[in-house]
């Protein structure tokens, strides 16, 4: 699919059931005209890693992902080599009296190619979407090692040479801010932050994920999440456990929320025992007064 304008861009987000406001929907746009990674931070469950999922959907692409965590070294991003094909390989030449030389050994056919340089070797007959998701949980080095990849979109495999890739993939990066990312791999991004939803867009997202879920609910469920980020909690729901939340009740046949219902329900959105003592009992009824008054 081309992508021709800004508005295109957003009707086709949405029509995948993915709302975005102007401002990110023209950061994506950009990203994509220029060519250029995107580098999205928010906290967890606004919606960064379902733009990457999206994207690939609606380019008719390859989705590559690259979960980052502490440890991540080349082995489990780039490539690594496949020693116990090497091994057998070894060994079959031994029976038939032959020896294998180093050439052989370290060639393609015993490469294992990890999410980067399946990107680079992918774009030579299409342009995939490669997702770094929480770079902010990788280490330092791994982060500086990147910028190289970033910059020029190519690897150097000592045995094998140089792979550059054909054209560009599309490059979606997120961080949950857990620590910094450093300045020299933002520059080579462009950056935009996603916060969480205003109440119209929230129901615009549990309406376009959730139709079948009573209007009444939809709405409810909405002002009740809004509600509980203004509580003072340890880890506050984002839009992924709004969405969990309505599809739970929906399975539960509820059309409107009750103290019961929303006890009965409360670990679907809050995952700290602190926090859920903290809301049980007269807040959630402090909080349904409010919704009802509003919703």
């Amino acid at each position: 699919m081309q992508i021709e304008s800004i508005d295109q861009l957003q009707e086709a987000l949405r029509g995948r059931h993915y709302v975005a406001d102007r401002g990110l929907a023209t950061a994506v746009y950009l990203a994509l005209k220029l060519q250029r990674p995107l580098f999205l931070e928010g906290e967890p469950g606004v919606g960064k890693t379902e733009i990457a999922k999206v994207l690939a959907d609606l380019l008719g692409t390859e989705l590559i992902r690259l979960q980052c965590y502490e440890g991540l070294d080349v082995n489990q991003a780039i490539y690594e080599w496949n020693y116990t094909r090497q091994m057998l390989h070894i060994r079959l030449l031994e029976s038939r009296g032959e020896r294998a030389s180093e050439a052989e050994l370290f060639g393609k056919e015993f490469l294992l190619e990890r999410p980067l340089l399946q990107a680079i070797e992918r774009s030579k007959t299409q342009r995939p979407v490669l997702l770094i998701d929480e770079i902010d949980r990788s280490d330092e080095e791994f982060e500086a090692f990147l910028l190289e990849i970033l910059s020029e979109f190519q690897i150097t495999i000592p045995e094998i040479g140089t792979i550059k890739a054909a054209q560009p993939p599309v490059v979606v990066l997120t961080s949950n801010r857990t620590r910094e990312v450093h300045d020299a791999l933002k520059r080579r991004c462009l950056y935009f932050w996603i916060d969480y939803p205003s109440f119209e867009k929230e129901y615009d997202i549990v309406r376009a994920k959730l139709p079948h879920a009573a209007d009444q609910l939809a709405e409810q469920v909405t002002y009740f999440i809004q509600e509980l980020r203004q509580q003072d909690l340890y880890k506050i729901p984002g839009v992924a456990e709004t969405l969990d939340w309505t599809a739970a009740l929906v399975a539960l046949d509820a059309q409107a929320l009750s103290v019961e219902v929303v006890e009965n329900t409360i670990g679907v959105i809050l995952k700290y025992q602190d926090d859920i003592e903290k809301v049980n009992g007269e807040t959630t009824k402090q909080i349904l007064d409010r919704v009802r008054a509003n919703a």
